[in-house]
């Protein structure tokens, strides 16, 4: 996850800056004389922050131009001005150009150019703008003899170190590369379709993929419709590849298949190396070496009814100290994994090699061995577990006024489900939760009111975006889909996990220990400004400025709370926020409003976890299984990795809920709904079915007849003669043209008449300002397809 934090006066090599400024002088382009000591002008300051972006700091950028005095004052005030007009961003304590690339990303290689040059752009791009930029790869025919660089190929993602280009006309960046973190796989998944006489062929789930004969002798069994995996056997100079089953993975029209493609197409490790299960396995119950005997303190788990792992337990009672009247003492306890998964072992290498669990509706892929994440660091009822605990002290008004970590043996005294605490505080106690109700229970929920009084002045963003859960069958098909309903005992949990993240992070921080933050980057101002032109046509305003918080969004959301645009919103400020990363820097986290955030809680699913654990090991002096010299040095790289494995389970996650509500409403072809339009683009609309969490698409070729204008600042597809559009957050009625269960994808057709558009609305498309895709083509023809 991260790195030392960098001293932000760390000065950069000898004569660096003057050699930047000696390149910045000689750029062709540039027409103006520069003066050493005298503020660039706006063009040249942009070139340097483009050419620099590790060196582009308001400190590094007034150093390579000599400024000093009123100048660095100038300076300031410039750079701010290209902030405002959108021009540079801030990330972390650097300038950069909107959309550029950090220094180290994930690179998925995909294309050779015509010079046989490779070519990779970004794994996970966030830039709903544009394209994700080419990225030439640089690879060392000396170095690679040598076996000195890693050596990558086309349909291998790699890490690498981003430079920008200094030859025109190419891509805007070159790379070299840091690490191959997967190679290209021979094996391919698709569905078996069986053909007369023996053998048959593979229909690939890929888009880009191609279909692969298999002969009757390498078919392994397997029957029309399974999925599959197979091994391409040979190439033939003509005819289709030949492929050898390898895998029966079963029928497409079981949820286990589903999940499975999800797996294979994102690349997720699923299978533990016989390594790895032995080294679980040999793996001895922790001692009471280093630890403190908690095992009489009453902590209880709390978690969803079919967990199968616990790894944080709590408990509260009132602080006894006459210093703090009316305080709480909140501890929470942590599997700690640490013990057990040490640097530079197979479970430690596995683990990065994952970097999360990945959860799925019918299964989920573990990023531990059961034997470590169900068994030795799941804190079993009235079993003695090893822990990292955290013993935080709070006023009655909710401000912390310090905490102390352990390393202990504890046991655990109740194993509860959110249900079965809320159940009891409501008052409907069971035979397990009745005599826990006064000793452990009450006090626990008098603890979440005074943190909740903390979290009401810090006011992190509070959007309201439920979250649905599918519900399967015995058969692995779907039986529904439901919104859980949000308990007190959710948010209990959720407010004492937060709290022990902040103080690890508070806690390595003071011990000038090397961590991984989880920082939250506040919106672009590119995204500001979007949010803000769509929220002026609902006649709420958004404050200007880039030094937004979180509370000027709960001012906008409260703003629409009830109002018939409530969930357009709520999807809108969504939409605007930056993505959480980990990082070795520290920005803060704005959703939380918090100033230091280190994620703590989950080492049996998080490898950031883990790290921190570590991190927390070594700092404190508590025993074995600290952060490693080692570790230290390569924290950038795996904050980098994990992030990006990070968004890989997200995508995975979501790709198997659509195939499988695409599968559920595969035999509903044809039937009426009742939608919201969730999107809105250039070529169409997208819409939901609340009732299932489904999206679908409906193309703008199908929407009528009408000339139909794409108006991005009020999110709306209008038509031209009839004046009658839709609106992202429009309840709509759709039917159901086709469903691709395969591909996760469904199509509808508009039943409902457009609403009017507001006059405002008119009125600019009368004045001509059209969407350039519309121009020139006749009434309710496609334009060219647009990215959702």
């Amino acid at each position: 996850m991260s790195r030392i934090p960098r001293d932000p006066t760390e000065r950069p090599a000898r004569g660096a800056g003057k050699k930047q400024l000696r390149a910045a002088q000689a750029a062709p382009a540039q027409k103006e004389t520069i003066i050493h000591g005298a503020v660039p002008p706006r063009d040249v300051l942009m070139r340097f922050i483009a050419e620099n972006p590790q060196q582009a700091s308001k400190r590094e950028i007034a150093k390579a131009f000599g400024l000093k005095g009123e100048a660095r004052v100038e300076l300031k005030a410039l750079l701010r001005s290209l902030e405002e007009d959108g021009l540079v961003e801030k990330k972390r304590k650097s300038l950069v150009r909107p959309g550029a690339l950090p220094p180290v990303t994930v690179l998925d290689i995909t294309i050779r150019d015509i010079d046989g040059e490779l070519i990779g752009r970004p794994a996970e791009w966030l830039d709903d703008d544009g394209v994700a930029p080419a990225v030439l790869i640089r690879q060392s025919a000396v170095g690679k003899a040598k076996g000195k660089v890693p050596v990558a190929g086309l349909g291998d993602r790699v890490l690498a170190k981003i430079f920008p280009a200094k030859e025109r006309g190419g891509p805007a960046y070159t790379a070299r590369i840091i690490k191959v973190l997967d190679k290209r796989k021979d094996a391919v998944l698709g569905v078996f379709r069986a053909t007369p006489g023996g053998g048959g062929r593979l229909l690939p789930i890929d888009k880009r993929g191609e279909e692969v004969l298999v002969d009757p002798e390498f078919t392994a069994e397997a029957k029309d419709g399974d999925l599959v995996e197979v091994h391409l056997a040979r190439l033939g100079r003509y005819g289709l590849p030949r492929a050898q089953v390898q895998t029966v993975i079963g029928s497409v029209a079981s949820e286990k298949a589903i999940s499975m493609i999800a797996i294979h197409a994102h690349g997720i490790p699923h299978i533990f190396p016989e390594r790895v299960l032995q080294e679980a396995d040999a793996a001895d119950a922790a001692t009471m070496a280093h630890r403190e005997d908690w095992r009489s303190l009453p902590l209880v788990t709390i978690d969803p009814a079919d967990a199968k792992d616990h790894d944080d337990a709590v408990h509260a009672e009132p602080d006894p100290s006459p210093d703090n009247p009316g305080g709480v003492i909140v501890t929470v306890a942590i599997a700690d994994v640490s013990w057990y998964v040490r640097p530079k072992s197979a479970l430690d290498f596995e683990a990065l090699k994952r970097g999360n669990s990945v959860y799925f509706p019918d299964r989920v892929v573990p990023m531990l061995p059961e034997r470590i994440s169900n068994d030795l660091c799941s804190l079993k009822e009235g079993v003695d577990r090893p822990a990292l605990a955290v013993r935080m002290r709070f006023s009655k008004e909710g401000r912390k006024a310090g905490h102390t970590f352990h390393r202990i043996m504890m046991r655990s005294a109740a194993k509860l489900s959110y249900q079965q605490a809320q159940a009891a505080i409501d008052g409907a106690p069971d035979e397990k939760t009745g005599p826990l109700l006064e000793p452990i229970l009450k006090p626990l929920w008098e603890g979440y009111r005074i943190l909740s009084r903390g979290r009401e002045r810090r006011q992190p963003l509070e959007l309201d975006m439920p979250e649905r859960k599918i519900i399967l069958k015995p058969d692995g098909t779907v039986d529904r889909v439901l919104v859980p309903e949000r308990l007190d005992a959710h948010r209990l949990i959720e407010e004492m996990m937060i709290q022990a993240n902040v103080a690890a992070a508070e806690t390595l921080e003071q011990k000038r220990q090397a961590l991984i933050y989880r920082v939250h980057d506040q919106p672009s101002l590119a995204k500001q400004e979007t949010l803000r032109e769509f929220l002026a046509t609902l006649d709420i305003s958004l404050a200007k400025g880039g030094n937004m918080r979180a509370n000027h969004f709960n001012g906008v959301l409260a703003r629409a709370d009830g109002q018939p645009y409530e969930t357009m919103v709520n999807e809108m400020v969504l939409r605007s926020q930056s993505q959480a990363i980990y990082s070795p820097e520290n920005i803060g986290h704005f959703g939380l409003n918090l100033m230091r955030y280190a994620h703590f809680t989950s080492p049996i699913r998080r490898y950031a976890d883990l790290v921190v654990h570590r991190a927390l090991v070594i700092a404190l002096g508590l025993g074995e299984g600290g952060l490693t010299p080692q570790e230290e040095g390569v924290l950038d790289d795996i904050a980098a990795e994990i992030s990006t494995f990070e968004r890989r389970a997200m995508a995975a996650e979501r790709d198997t809920v659509d195939r499988l509500i695409a599968h559920h409403l595969n035999g509903r072809v044809g039937e009426e709904f009742d939608g919201r339009v969730s999107g809105v683009t250039k070529a169409g609309l997208f819409v939901t079915l609340p009732a299932y969490g489904a999206d679908g698409f409906i193309p703008i070729s199908t929407l009528g007849r009408d000339y139909f204008i794409y108006d991005e600042a009020h999110q709306a597809l209008s038509g031209e003669k009839t004046g009658l559009g839709y609106r992202l957050g429009d309840p709509v009625r759709v039917k159901l043209a086709e469903a691709v269960p395969l591909a996760g994808a469904l199509r509808f057709e508009m039943l409902s008449e457009g609403r009017k558009m507001p006059t405002a609305m008119r009125s600019f498309h009368k004045s001509g300002r059209r969407d350039r895709v519309n121009a020139g083509k006749r009434p309710g023809t496609r334009p060219p397809r647009g990215r959702r």
